[in-house]
């Protein structure tokens, strides 16, 4: 039998926090973001939770692909647009909309030959620097994409680099607006931090993306509390052994845990193999017994937990939300990343054997694989 050790997704968590998102930005339409295989929920997995949004999100053409075969017929974007000629075939045949972000982009659909004219999303670097025209050349990219007779309808698009933090958007929306004066068009700017911190930026349409899978933008849990988001994942294994410490010794790799006073350590079968990161902080929440317990370093196939009181025997199912419900102090100390937890776990129990991914919906009934 497999190891004891399962991934949940909950669809009707995914569909409630879409709807929150609406809640956030009721005027704007949505572009449910799931790219990286939906944050490692598995996109066949997610889309029916998310199906209620006016369009999706993504980097990769075969996940496109994937989406009309899952009978998705409205609006898919290609957030970094495509990379060569060939690519161009592709957003044709599915008629997908594509970020375009620098003339070489511009210039291959200038030369292509197309059924239709493809729908863009012109991107403007406000302050992000990474991708997009900056404020000064953007009207000459609108004029340029404006002339050729393959594109269609023109968004305007940019990214916010600080909208989770304490420094904002105001600089960069100054920026975009200076850039984008007198031009017409949809706007689309927003990500999850602006979607609910930044309603002066929703405009058009808004992307969100962490926050449809109940993660927090900024990596703290207690910033979303209230919110109505709920987590998406479930990671739940199994205690394998318990061990009896004495006061002074250590667990785990590095000895980075050492015990103050005699307590009892249950280990689980959960480890950085699994996909669980080795980075997870001290602290990291972990509920046994629906009991907030404290997860420590992990190796390569488990890890261990304390409790200084109780620890059950082995065997006892334990699981960790990948966003869970424990108190707003621990939450913001375990500051664990998230998509990244999603993706390493869902990804490797669904293709490595290491345990199973299934799918909660309506009261909680389970599929799995």
């Amino acid at each position: 039998m497999p190891r004891p050790l399962s991934a949940t997704i909950h669809t009707p968590a995914l569909a409630n926090n879409l709807a929150v998102a609406r809640k956030f930005a009721p005027k704007s339409k949505i572009w449910a973001v799931v790219k990286a295989n939906a944050y490692g929920h598995g996109l066949a997995r997610a889309f029916p939770g998310l199906r209620a949004t006016d369009g999706f999100g993504l980097l990769d053409l075969e996940e496109a692909a994937k989406l009309r075969e899952l009978g998705w017929a409205g609006p898919i974007l290609l957030l970094e647009g495509f990379f060569r000629p060939t690519d161009i075939d592709v957003i044709d045949r599915y008629s997908l909309t594509t970020a375009v972000h620098c003339d070489e982009q511009l210039r291959m659909l200038e030369m292509a030959r197309l059924s239709k004219p493809v729908n863009i999303q012109l991107k403007m670097n406000s302050g992000m620097n990474r991708l997009g025209y900056t404020p000064e050349r953007f009207r000459a990219a609108w004029e340029r994409a404006r002339a050729c007779q393959g594109i269609g309808q023109i968004t305007l698009m940019t990214h916010f680099s600080d909208a989770d933090s304490e420094r904002g958007i105001a600089h960069q929306l100054e920026a975009f607006e200076r850039g984008a004066e007198g031009i017409a068009g949809a706007r689309s700017l927003s990500n999850s931090a602006a979607v609910m911190w930044h309603p002066s930026a929703h405009f058009d349409w808004v992307r969100p993306g962490i926050m449809l899978y109940g993660a927090s933008p900024s990596g703290v849990t207690a910033d979303i509390a209230g919110t109505g988001l709920k987590p998406a994942m479930t990671l739940s294994s199994e205690l394998i052994a318990v061990q009896t410490v004495q006061p002074g010794q250590s667990v785990g790799y590095g000895s980075t845990f050492r015990a103050e006073k005699g307590m009892r350590i249950g280990v689980v079968a959960c480890g950085y193999a699994d996909g669980y990161p080795r980075i997870a902080a001290e602290g990291t929440p972990v509920i046994v017994r629906r009991r907030d317990d404290e997860a420590r370093r992990p190796r390569v196939d488990g890890h261990a937990h304390r409790r200084s009181d109780a620890v059950p025997e082995r065997g006892h199912r334990l699981a960790r939300r990948v966003v869970g419900n424990q108190p707003a102090d621990r939450r913001c100390r375990a500051r664990v990343r998230h998509h990244r937890l999603r993706a390493d776990v869902r990804d490797r129990a669904a293709r490595a054997g290491a345990g199973r991914v299934s799918s909660a919906g309506g009261r909680g009934n389970e599929s799995n694989l």
